[in-house]
């Protein structure tokens, strides 16, 4: 019982890890004013990018360095949704376009750019119709030695790779960021009043930049974590489902806070796995036990909606361009 207990808890963080990079890089954007729809779209872009860069690594030399085996595909996934999240924030930042449509639009783009190049290398090097990093993957997901030697309590907390650690890392520090220090009061602020933000000196389009291109480039390593731990370094195109729009639901499940989303990612993590342990389930009730995770984010929104305490809302101009001659 323990063990089926300690096991499920294991799978609820595997699965739960993405959406907490996913989320935690929204929250960071959307602390700026900025709701960015693309997270999934750029997720895609940060997996795809970590495996061209493994790819290419792993063929071009016949004994490969475990730490660039490392270095390699992570900075090629910082650099590839980064990349995805600069121009996100050039059409709304600095063309003013749309932020819905621009945030569906990046997660069509980058969904396309993710099967176009997984689909050549797979075509090109795959066999059966995808590729795989074995290798650079049993680095990735290489888990603390001393893991096995603590029964249950190892496979609950010590047996991920470090991109777990580092993803509970980020969102602590983001969410300490946010509290207790003069430029994340100054993003706050840029997310809840742009115009007296400005007023006060504060350089708005800085803020919501850097913000949105940080916020990406830590989604994007959700994409990598899915690829290199998750499914042992295979990819395959269309492989990552609503990974992206669950990372989306659990910033509101979170309400707006990172150290809170880390709960809530294990939580989502464990109502997406949940009916693998449940015995005698058929596939239609399998499909309803997937809901759960949206169900559950409808409630809060719900609730925190009834009870209208402000730190439970967004940031008041989220989804609002920036004109700074209206001021």
């Amino acid at each position: 019982m323990l063990a089926s207990i300690a096991l499920f808890l294991q799978r609820a963080v595997v699965q739960g890890i993405p959406l907490l990079f996913g989320s935690t890089g929204e929250i960071i954007t959307e602390k700026s004013g900025n709701l960015n729809l693309g997270i999934p779209g750029i997720m895609y872009v940060g997996g795809i990018s970590g495996v061209i860069g493994a790819f290419f690594y792993e063929r071009s030399t016949a004994t490969p360095n475990a730490f660039l085996s490392i270095l390699i595909p992570f900075l090629a996934a910082l650099a590839g949704s980064a990349l995805m999240a600069l121009i996100y924030s050039f059409l709304t930042i600095t063309l003013r376009a749309n932020q819905n449509v621009t945030g569906l639009a990046l997660t069509i783009f980058g969904e396309g750019i993710g099967n176009f190049f997984g689909g050549s290398l797979a075509n090109l090097f795959g066999e059966g119709g995808s590729i795989a990093m074995t290798a650079t993957s049993n680095l990735f997901r290489k888990a603390l030695p001393f893991a096995e030697k603590l029964g249950n309590i190892g496979t609950v907390f010590f047996s991920y790779g470090f991109l777990a650690y580092l993803a509970i890392l980020i969102a602590l520090l983001t969410a300490w960021y946010f509290n207790h220090t003069r430029s994340g009061l100054h993003l706050r602020a840029v997310g809840e009043s742009p115009a007296t933000a400005d007023a006060a000196g504060i350089n708005v389009t800085k803020y919501k930049y850097m913000a949105t291109c940080i916020g990406g480039a830590i989604a994007g390593l959700g994409g990598l974590y899915y690829i290199m731990d998750y499914t042992n370094g295979v990819w395959t195109n269309g492989g990552f489902g609503d990974r992206g729009w669950l990372a989306i639901a659990l910033v509101i499940f979170a309400l707006w806070k990172p150290n809170i989303g880390i709960l809530g990612s294990i939580l989502f993590g464990g109502l997406y796995v949940i009916y693998l342990f449940i015995p005698g389930l058929d596939r239609s009730s399998q499909e309803l036990f997937k809901m759960l995770p949206y169900v559950v984010t409808i409630l809060v929104l719900v609730l925190t909606s009834i009870r209208k305490k402000r730190e439970y809302q967004p940031p008041e101009s989220l989804g609002l361009s920036y004109f700074r001659e209206e001021r």
